[in-house]
Parts: C-alpha cells; sequence; structure tokens
C-alpha cells in the first residue's frame, strides 16, 4: 500500500505542464502563417532591390546636375575669357563689332537657357526620386517590423491590429515631416535657378561691355 502511494506520488511529481512552442514553431504549423511569412519576406527582398534601384538613379540624377553646373560656369567662363582676350588683341573697337554684339549675346543667352531648363528637369527629377525612395524605404521599415513581429508572436500575431497600427505610425510620421520638407526643397532647388539665371544675365552685361568698351 506504501509502495502504491509513493508511485502515485512520484508519477504526480513527474508529469509536468507542456512547454508552449517557439513562434517560429508555430507559425511552421500552421499553413496559413507559413505562407504570410513567406510572401512578406519575398516582398521585403523585392523592396530591397527597389531601394537600391531608386537610390542608384537618385545618385546618378545628382551627378548629372553636378555636370550641369559644371559645364554652366565653364562655357561662361570660356566665352568670357574668349571675349575678353579677343578685345585686348584688337586696339580698336569698331562700330560694327558693336552692332554685331547681339550674336555672342543671343548664343549665351539660349545656351545659358537651355542649361537652366535642364538643371531644372533634372532637379524635378530629383525631387521626385527622393519621395519615391523615401516612401519604399517607409514600406519596408513598415514591413520589416511586421515580419519581426509575426516571428516574434507566431500565432498570436493579429494581422488586422498590427498592420494598421504601423500604417498610423507611418501616416503621422509622413504627414509631421512632409510640409516643412517640401517647402525648404522648393525654395533651395529655385533659388539655385534664379542665382544662375542672375549669373547669367551678368554674363550678358559684360559680353556687352567688352564688345562696346
Amino acid at each position: 500500500m506504501d509502495d502504491s502511494s509513493a508511485l502515485v506520488v512520484s508519477s504526480a511529481g513527474d508529469a509536468r505542464p507542456p512547454q508552449p512552442q517557439h513562434p517560429l514553431s508555430q507559425i511552421a504549423a500552421s499553413a496559413t502563417h507559413r505562407l504570410l511569412l513567406k510572401q512578406w519576406v519575398k516582398e521585403e527582398d523585392l523592396l530591397a532591390r527597389r531601394v537600391a534601384l531608386r537610390e542608384a538613379r537618385l545618385d546618378g540624377a545628382r551627378k548629372e546636375i553636378a555636370f550641369l553646373y559644371c559645364a554652366f560656369f565653364a562655357f561662361h567662363a570660356a566665352s568670357i575669357l574668349l571675349l575678353f582676350l579677343s578685345s585686348s588683341a584688337t586696339a580698336t573697337i569698331t562700330a560694327a563689332a558693336c552692332r554685331r554684339s547681339w550674336i555672342p549675346c543671343l548664343v549665351s543667352l539660349l545656351s545659358s537657357l537651355a542649361m537652366l531648363w535642364a538643371l531644372r528637369y533634372k532637379s524635378d527629377t530629383e525631387a521626385v526620386l527622393e519621395r519615391l525612395l523615401a516612401r519604399e524605404r517607409e514600406d519596408a521599415l513598415l514591413l520589416g517590423r511586421c515580419v519581426s513581429e509575426l516571428k516574434r508572436k507566431g500565432l498570436e500575431f493579429d494581422l488586422l491590429k498590427e498592420v494598421d497600427a504601423l500604417r498610423r505610425a507611418k501616416s503621422l510620421r509622413v504627414e509631421a515631416k512632409g510640409g516643412a520638407d517640401k517647402a525648404r526643397r522648393w525654395q533651395a532647388r529655385d533659388l539655385a535657378v534664379f542665382a544662375l539665371f542672375a549669373a547669367a544675365c551678368g554674363v550678358l552685361v559684360l559680353t556687352r561691355f567688352l564688345l562696346c568698351n
């Protein structure tokens, strides 16, 4: 009798509550969650590639903008230098040369307007690429947080609740930083174009001065 009682007590003591499964094991056991995780991982990889492509295109646009700045200043510096050397080599300035001064002025003006248009176009392209890149980075961050939450919670992951909460957080971040950034970028781009246009007008005045004085 004592032996049987001891055996019952020993069996009761050895009985332990079942340990909860690891979240990844829960996901592996659930076809819905497993398919969802696989789909999100694929989308995360796709977003990473798109972000890398956007960054490469943005770098290319910035290099083209830098090239246009250099071309603008190099063109006007070379034209002013040539006009200065030609006026220095000529002892007297004829009236015919002064009357024909509209030709280099027109060439300079058209060249300046063409480069300014190209610069403005590339600046707009840069702004669009920056917005797209920021949006895709936000999407990648949102998706990465969803994947990490799904891996951490397993079957306890509430799809609608978690995704809606993350989307609301994303919307609040975008609204908080949207207006001021757009105004600042718009002013910076236009200020550069206006400064270059003023420089082009100054080159026209200097060209007229070199040819007629």
